[in-house]
């Protein structure tokens, strides 16, 4: 069995490469270092195969001869394959159909350029984003308007459903969260105020953390997790199986059937989480408090009840705004997929980071709001 090889013959103004043997799998190692050696040619010079004098071709022999081939004409060569049966020359043709084009190299770039392209591009998607989302908030906020107008055409048994999906179902993992916050904020307090004698005031440093910031801050990044996402996830395999367009079609508004009563389900479960969420915080805290310092509950109570109401109220007034936030990009975000599941998980994610961002920017000028205010 004669293993296949090249015989070179140079004249003429071109390479002639002349195959002989079996070009198959079991000479491959050799062809391809006798291929992968081969002199480039000279200036302008033509390379030609003959490849009549070969006894044998498999895939193998035709995707050396192929990638050789590519190899030459992409150093600028005029290459000729020759002599092949009809055969041989389909499964040549057949492999060179299929090989992959060779990677280009990266093109040189300047770094700040290109950084400043990036931070350009992201700049412009930012605002576009920013855009589409007021747009989209004043779409909302129309069409609740004359929902309020006409009551009939609020959608009560998808409001009460969506109050227990994003409300009652809530109720354990925010008390948990709410319990736990409590605990921990009372034990870190409680340790760095034993040190001046002042162990009392732990219960100020509960109750103004709690019921000020945290309770309802806490509460609106749980739910933007949990309720946020599922409503960018609800709406948009909604709108990946065209049942948006199908609902268009039959005269039926998709915000006021889908966005409206996920917005008023969340009006009105964010508050009554967040105050569910001050109370077993102050629960927890009274708790390590009586383990960690022996505050007894009266006296703990007692020094709550002096506590400046303000506190509670400034905290209770974020809850709606935070609720038309979530609900709002949670909607938006539903809205914006398309093509493919893929963009389903996408837009759950951002809906969840630009929720949280937003409600912790909200939470910023809130407190900025309230010191002006000297609330």
């Amino acid at each position: 069995m004669n293993e296949g090889f090249l015989e070179r013959i140079e004249g003429g103004g071109e390479l002639l490469l002349a195959g002989r043997g079996r070009w198959t799998l079991a000479a491959a190692a050799g062809l391809d270092r006798e291929l992968a050696g081969l002199r480039r040619p000279a200036s302008g010079q033509a390379v030609r195969f003959d490849m009549s004098g070969i006894e044998a071709l498999d895939t193998t022999g035709a995707l050396l001869l192929a990638r050789t081939q590519r190899r030459l004409q992409a150093e600028g060569f005029a290459v000729e394959i020759g002599g092949l049966g009809e055969g041989h020359r389909g499964l040549l043709e057949e492999v060179a159909r299929h090989q992959k084009k060779p990677v280009p190299p990266r093109p040189e770039r300047n770094v700040v350029v290109f950084v400043m392209a990036e931070i350009g591009e992201a700049v412009l998607e930012f605002l576009d984003q920013a855009r589409q989302f007021v747009g989209f908030m004043g779409l909302v906020t129309q069409t609740l308007v004359l929902a309020l107008l006409r009551p009939a055409r609020l959608r009560f048994t998808a409001i009460v459903h969506h109050v227990e999906e994003v409300g009652f179902n809530a109720l354990p993992i925010v008390g948990l969260l709410s319990f736990l916050i409590g605990v921990v904020m009372a034990y870190q307090g409680a340790s760095q105020l034993r040190q001046f004698g002042a162990e009392i005031f732990v219960v100020d440093l509960i109750a103004i953390s709690v019921l000020r910031e945290l309770g309802v801050l806490l509460t609106a990044i749980v739910i933007a997790g949990r309720s946020g996402s599922a409503f960018t996830a609800q709406i948009g395999s909604m709108k990946l199986r065209e049942e948006i367009d199908a609902m268009r079609t039959l005269g039926i508004n998709p915000v006021e059937a889908l966005v409206l009563p996920r917005l008023i389900a969340l009006l009105i479960a964010l508050p009554l989480l967040a105050f569910f969420a001050n109370v077993m915080g102050l629960i927890g805290g009274a708790l390590m408090a009586w383990i960690e310092l022996g505050i007894s509950v009266n006296l703990f109570i007692e020094r709550l009840s002096a506590i400046n109401y303000w506190h509670y109220v400034t905290g209770m007034v974020k809850s709606p705004f935070f609720a038309a936030l979530i609900a709002i990009v949670g909607c938006h975000q539903g809205m914006q997929v398309e093509g493919s599941a893929e963009s389903v998980g996408q837009r759950t994610t951002r809906s969840v980071v630009e929720s949280i961002f937003l409600v912790i920017l909200a939470d910023a000028l809130f407190s900025i709001l309230f010191n002006i205010l000297k609330v």
